[in-house]
């Protein structure tokens, strides 16, 4: 063993977010993320309540009230793999700068990547989904009023025009610089 490999300081383990709105990319190419560093996956659509779910799918947008133990779920989950020193990449829209820092709760050093991309790009893309339950137009119009789009100092952001493989090593790049 030599002195550089002895004293040589690891990498702790990446806790990552995939944002932005509905039609992004965000399960897709948070699962090709997470397959690139070595995280496991989590899509957050997986653990909203019933409740929030049935409402989405007759078209009404959540409120922050209906966010609030979907978004403390989240952040639980970073900081279980945070104490584990496990990779985690969660795929969440993340609208609201104030959702991230809920988030962030969970994971102080979380890295995020910011999927944005025109409103035309975003509806072909949520036309073609089946059995979806974030459905119409006015939900991603919605979504597009309520973003709060991450600064350059918060995110890395991305056009979703890109190749979604361009886009894991664009990002992947962005990690290992930091």
């Amino acid at each position: 063993m030599t002195i550089e490999s002895h004293y040589r300081i690891s990498t702790p383990p990446h806790l990552v977010l995939v944002m932005g709105v509905s039609g992004s990319g965000k399960s897709f190419i948070g699962r090709l993320l997470a397959e690139a560093i070595s995280a496991d996956f989590i899509d957050a659509d997986d653990h909203h309540s019933p409740t929030s779910i049935a409402k989405m799918s007759r078209g009404e947008p959540l409120t922050d009230g209906d966010r609030e133990g979907w978004l403390a779920t989240l952040a639980d989950f970073y900081r279980d793999y945070r104490r584990q020193r496990r990779a985690l990449v969660i795929g969440c829209s993340a609208l609201k700068r104030r959702y991230r820092d809920t988030l962030r709760s969970g994971a102080p050093e979380l890295k995020i990547l910011y999927l944005d991309g025109s409103r035309e790009l975003l509806l072909k893309r949520l036309h073609t989904r089946q059995d979806h339950f974030f459905q119409g137009d006015h939900m991603l119009d919605s979504q597009l009023q309520t973003l709060e789009p991450p600064d350059d100092n918060e995110a890395l952001c991305l056009d979703i025009a890109l190749p979604p493989l361009e886009i894991v090593e664009r990002f992947t790049q962005h990690l290992s610089a930091l």
